[in-house]
């Protein structure tokens, strides 16, 4: 008797498979829950690509949950970073490398951040340059970001670019995949993307493309930015242009689930040269680099 051949329902390159895994051990990284590192996997790899290919295609692969490590801040304290089995850093970097051309298509100019060719250091010139040319900055911090984007919201943005089946299959069960501490601990989610996952940077770009970046093209388009990630400064011609902004932002951000962080964002007078007048706030933080006043000299060096 002749066997029938079971079709599997979802249609996925082996060699896509072949190519994340090139990606997930070119980026290093240490192992996931299951304590198997990179070079434990590439010691059985045809079997551990088999498989993952197998059962991706096949529709019953389910991802484990994220390991979750705090690590230190630069500027005190700790953040919390989830980090997924190497299977699944696989499987998220095939989706990765299918989705990325597609939406690097659709992304702002002025969005920095996990984009290919684009680097701080490109976000912290063009800053530099509009400073010279705009006196405001309203230096944005949103509160919690990476913990706080809405499912749903996310989804319906994913939903625009991404007709697969089985992309957007395991992308919401990526997002639904528990944290497990150290300590053995589980923690259900409901909305964030984990810090650390491979497809969240292209995930939390694409929300704040819709969010914020169209938005602001659409909406306030003669006021130009810089974002990297969650990390964005406006440039603003006046006091009240960047108050106005600000509470739009505000606004908006409510609309799309997100909050400012009132503490941290701030409105900063970034004129070069001779600062007089009232407003205190004169210096601001981007990327790692301080913005501050730089004196001015007439051509005897003596400063102005």
């Amino acid at each position: 008797m002749m066997q029938h051949q079971v079709t599997k329902p979802f249609t996925i390159d082996k060699y896509l498979i072949m190519n994340a895994w090139k990606r997930v051990k070119e980026n290093k990284g240490s192992a996931g829950i299951d304590n198997v590192s990179t070079e434990d996997y590439e010691s059985n790899l045809g079997k551990n690509l088999y498989k993952l290919w197998n059962r991706m295609s096949s529709g019953s692969y389910f991802p484990e949950a994220v390991k979750l490590v705090d690590i230190p801040k630069p500027s005190g304290g700790t953040r919390p970073l989830g980090i997924p089995t190497v299977g699944d850093r696989i499987a998220q970097m095939s989706v990765v490398l299918l989705i990325e051309e597609r939406l690097e298509a659709i992304f702002h100019a002025d969005s920095y951040g996990y984009r290919p060719n684009r680097s701080a250091h490109d976000a912290i010139e063009k800053a530099r340059e509009r400073c010279w040319h705009y006196n405001w900055v309203l230096d944005m911090d949103i509160s919690k970001f990476f913990d706080t984007i809405d499912h749903d919201l996310l989804m319906k943005a994913v939903e625009r670019h991404v007709q697969e089946k089985w992309i957007l299959l395991y992308i919401r069960r990526w997002l639904k995949v528990p944290y497990a501490t150290l300590t053995g601990e589980r923690i259900e989610r409901k909305m964030g993307v984990p810090q650390g996952s491979v497809i969240g940077p292209v995930l939390a770009n694409l929300y704040l493309h819709y969010t914020f970046d169209k938005w602001m093209s659409l909406y306030h388009p003669t006021i130009p930015f810089e974002r990297y990630a969650d990390d964005t400064i406006c440039h603003c011609n006046s006091l009240k242009e960047a108050q106005m902004l600000k509470a739009s932002i505000v606004e908006r951000f409510a609309a799309c689930k997100l909050r400012l962080n009132e503490e941290k964002t701030r409105i900063v007078y970034c004129k070069d040269g001779k600062r007089r007048g009232e407003y205190k706030e004169i210096t601001f933080d981007f990327l790692g680099y301080t913005f501050q006043p730089r004196g001015q000299r007439n051509k005897q060096g003596q400063s102005l």
